[in-house]
């Protein structure tokens, strides 16, 4: 699971080759669910910014509270509190972490004295661990919080050589002694964790319990970051009332990075300046190389080394021909010299022309050092008209990480006032649009104007969406939040007849659309389970086919073997011989996966499933779809439900479907859009399917959840068993009001589960087959909902139930009257007497009997027997009493072995 293959620590090289994310964090949560932030402590937010940084647990609000990243050939796992580190209920992270960090199985842990309490429940749980330990050569992996930076330099040097961190800490407290816009650069823990893109800021993180997603969470677009930017656009531009550009022409910057800020730009929101924080260094781009080396743009120039070195002072290096540049910095009294990048240098100064350094460059900005660049793409694109300048033109390989994008577009004007740029406010910001855009579209909030933003932002979404976001969760989340938003509204129609403006919602969206589908990520990554004990399972995929519309599917190559099938449509029930029909006949469409590309299609449409056959052991895989719908999909201890107040129930698929322990509800999208919090209805099912399983005496997590697909005409009944159970979508509030269960109790839906749980051992139809299965639905109310049988169905009050058996014995007790409720009877006065711990026994049993009759007759001599056997009564006159065939034999037996049961309810109707 992306182990190092070699760990040298003599090695000075710090290239290594990027780990997968995606695997990466499966590592790191597999076996967890959830995770407990809840105690006598306040975690604060981390930032993410590094594009090889990736959000482990995130809070219900997305705020990142664990986060890990590589840096050189090491790794690290941050959280945001080190307690987080050294609570029990942590360990099983803690574990998993220590194990991905380990350059080596058999490397040895140290733990700072600083995190005894680690070491004391690592050593407790058999983890071998140096308590007190001192960094050092010996050690693979060290822990340590992070409050003191007294070891930052050897710290990063320890992680870029191959070694492991474990560090936790947070820094409001910090903040409220040393203010919250010096946090990013001076906090001790950000010494050392920032060179790998992982912040941690003065914002109070979230505590509760959070639910781990089989899928990466997403990094918030914004986090506020506690910089003072106007501080530092007034460093920069001090003395500088404009800028002169007569004698070139610049390129467009892109400022899209969260720690990166424009400089300055034209009245149209173009930005030709742009700086950056990055990890412990800075970073100025000009939009044109010529802006480094003229004399107009002396003061500038100066303002920008000072900036870069923070008044620190230092030597330049120069990489380039600034013969100009040189001479300005020497009237300075700047040290400096025409070199390549190389230890010494405060400041490097270079083009964005050749690429050749670029990680000596990443490396160096990293650890503290300021980058001072310049270039325009606009040439570079009209040689090279069939790439793409953000991923491709040499300058952004170097850029990109940093936040800032040198775009193909070129800028006319000749005179820039930098005031423009003096109010950061006011700015124009990609994410920060982005984010305003998103709220506008999610929460219908108005735009604030000027609207000039909304119209930079629909080329910009396609220029950003150039970048190579396959291993960057910073960049994939991105894209992801702009994919949201299209499910959201949908792609807008655009024609002659219907036209739209450039500086529009549509206009936005349609960028969004094309700039996805051009870089594939309109295309959806999800992970399948392809494990399954139990019978034919259906895998939600969280998708919907539109009708007629062809979806195309990616499996990896062990899966066209595994007689795995696609299915589009939940609504299996075949009405070709129904009178009357409300909905096509026939709307599933099923295809077997027999090549790892498949396209699929339905003249209905509907949601798409992966069908894993019994007994299968592929495991998890993950399975590309590309060109179908997100559809609303709420799952219990998983999604947040800000998430889906927000965004998830929007999705504009017709059917949603709710997930909960062992089953799954499908029901309009209408319906479930009007449900603020799933929760309590998902957590009262959870707790209802734990007693189905009780009763039944089955383990409390099913092979296959259940399902429950409500559908606009059924094949029978108003509801009935199966997989899934098929209920009229009328029904629907028999399905979906908690409250309704909690005040009058619920029957027909665990009537039907209860079909699913009857044997066919001890089920004796047509007597029993109406009747056993209520069972469940008498169990599940009294002991869930607290709802006594009586008032959970009609049948079941006890005058009802009177009359009934006398009816049932002036008759003659004939058992071709025994049937429905009749036949439910004796079942119920069994339990009355002697509770349910009898059945959850013979539920058991039966399951494990190889030889069981198939007559009827048989069957019931065999249960009689088999009930009076674990209660210890002779329950042979009762069951004769109930028209039951009970033979001499097993009469003699049973009053041979047990003593008479006094009680019987029945005793006075025996013959």
């Amino acid at each position: 699971m992306g182990f190092f293959l070699s760990l040298s620590f003599r090695s000075t090289s710090s290239l290594a080759v990027p780990m997968d994310p995606t695997s990466s964090y499966a590592f790191l949560v597999r076996d967890i669910r959830s995770l407990d932030v809840t105690g006598n402590f306040n975690p604060c937010e981390l930032l993410l910014t590094g594009d090889q940084a990736f959000p482990v647990l995130v809070s219900s609000t997305r705020q990142p509270l664990i986060a890990a990243s590589q840096y050189g050939k090491g790794r690290m796992v941050v959280a945001a509190h080190e307690n987080i580190l050294q609570l029990l209920q942590f360990l099983p992270l803690v574990k998993n972490a220590l194990e991905w960090l380990r350059p080596s199985p058999g490397a040895q842990v140290g733990v700072h004295q600083s995190m005894d309490a680690l070491s004391e429940m690592l050593l407790s749980n058999g983890v071998k661990v140096h308590p007190g330990a001192a960094l050092g050569d010996s050690l693979g992996v060290y822990c340590i919080n992070a409050y003191d930076d007294s070891q930052a330099d050897e710290l990063v040097r320890f992680v870029k050589r191959g070694g492991g961190l474990l560090i936790g800490g947070q820094a409001w407290h910090w903040s409220s002694m040393h203010g919250q816009e010096k946090v990013l650069q001076e906090f001790p823990g950000n010494r050392v964790t920032s060179v790998a893109g992982i912040y941690f800021t003065a914002n109070v993180g979230e505590n509760g319990v959070f639910p781990v997603p089989q899928n990466m969470p997403r990094i918030p677009l914004i986090t506020q970051h506690g910089l003072d930017l106007q501080n530092d656009l007034n460093t920069l531009l001090n003395g500088i009332p404009e800028f002169q550009l007569q004698d070139s022409v610049p390129s467009c910057l892109l400022i899209h990075g969260v720690l990166a800020f424009p400089i300055s730009m034209t009245d149209s929101y173009e930005t030709f300046l742009g700086a950056a924080y990055y990890g412990r260094g800075r970073v100025v781009v000009v939009a044109h190389e010529c802006l480094l080396d003229t004399l107009p743009t002396e003061t500038f120039l100066l303002n920008a080394i000072g900036w870069l070195t923070a008044r620190k002072g230092g030597k330049v290096g120069l990489g380039g021909n600034f013969q100009i540049l040189y001479s300005i910095l020497n009237r300075a009294r700047i040290p400096c010299e025409l070199t390549t990048l190389k230890e010494g240098l405060s400041v490097y100064c270079c083009t964005a022309y050749r690429d050749e350094e670029k990680e000596k460059i990443h490396e160096f900005v990293s650890e503290g050092g300021g980058l001072l660049i310049g270039g325009q793409a606009w040439y570079w694109t009209s040689q090279n008209p069939s790439s793409r300048a953000m991923a491709e033109y040499p300058g952004n390989k170097i850029l990109n990480k940093f936040g800032i994008g040198i775009t193909g577009e070129s800028i006319s004007s000749e005179s820039y006032p930098a005031g423009q740029g003096r109010d950061v406010a006011s700015s124009y910001h990609f994410r920060k649009a982005l984010s305003q855009f998103r709220e506008h579209i999610l929460n219908k909030k108005a735009l604030q104007p000027p609207y000039m933003w909304l119209k930079m932002l629909a080329p910009d979404a396609s220029t950003f969406l150039e970048i190579p976001a396959a291993n960057s969760r910073p960049f994939s989340s991105v894209h992801e939040d702009m994919g949201e938003t299209i499910q959201i509204r949908g792609i807008p129609d655009v024609s002659a007849s219907n036209s739209i403006s450039s500086s529009s919602d549509e206009a936005v969206l349609l960028h969004f659309a094309w700039g996805l589908y051009n870089v594939g990520s309109m295309a959806q990554t999800i992970w399948i389970n392809g494990t399954n004990d139990g019978e034919e399972a259906w895998r939600s995929t969280r998708m919907y086919v539109p009708p007629g519309k062809t979806v195309t599917l990616i499996f990896p190559s062990k899966a066209t073997g595994a007689k795995f099938q696609v299915q589009i449509g939940c609504h299996s029930d075949n009405l070709s011989n129904a009178e009357k029909l409300e909905r096509p006949p026939v709307v599933v469409r099923r295809f077997p996966v027999t090549s790892q590309r498949m396209e699929v299609s339905s003249l209905w449409g509907g949601l798409l499933y992966i069908i894993v056959p019994k007994k299968s052991s592929v495991g998890t895989i993950s399975v590309t779809v590309e060109g179908a719908a997100m559809a609303p999909y709420f799952k219990h201890g998983e999604t947040r439900v800000s998430d889906w107040q927000n965004t998830i129930r929007h999705y504009p698929a017709p059917w949603a479907e709710l997930e909960t322990a062992n089953i799954i509800l499908t029901v309009p999208s209408d319906e479930a859009r009007k449900m603020d919090d799933p929760e309590t209805l998902l957590s009262t099912w959870a707790r209802m399917m734990k007693a189905v399983a009780e009763l039944a005496s089955i383990p409390l997590v099913f092979p296959r959840p259940e399902r429950i697909v409500t559908d606009v005409q059924i094949s029978a009944g108003w509801m009935h068993s199966g997989y899934p159970v098929m209920a009229n979508v009328r029904a629907i509030q028999e399905i979906v009001d908690v409250q309704a269960f909690h005040t009058k109790g619920i029957w027909g839906p665990i009537h039907e589960l209860g079909h699913n749980q009857q044997n066919r051992g001890w089920n004796f139809p047509p007597h029993t087959t109406e009747a056993t299965c209520n069972l469940w639905s008498v169990y599940v109310n009294e002991t869930v909902l607290n709802i006594p049988r009586g008032k959970a169905h009609s049948e079941l009050r006890p005058d009802v139930r009177k009359k009934r058996i006398e009816k049932y014995i002036q008759e003659g007790a004939q058992l071709e009257n025994f049937e429905e409720f009749t036949a439910l009877e004796p079942y119920l006065q069994l339990q009355e007497a002697f509770g349910w711990e009898p059945y959850k026994h013979l539920f058991a049993e039966y399951q494990k009997m190889t030889s069981v009759p198939t007559d009827n007759k048989s069957k019931m001599n065999l249960w009689a027997e088999k009930f009076s056997q674990a209660v210890s009564k002779n329950l042979a006159p009762f069951f004769q009493a109930w028209g039951w065939p009970i033979e001499d034999k097993i009469s003699q037996k049973l009053a041979r072995t047990y003593p008479p049961w006094k009680e019987d309810p029945m005793m006075k109707y025996w013959r």
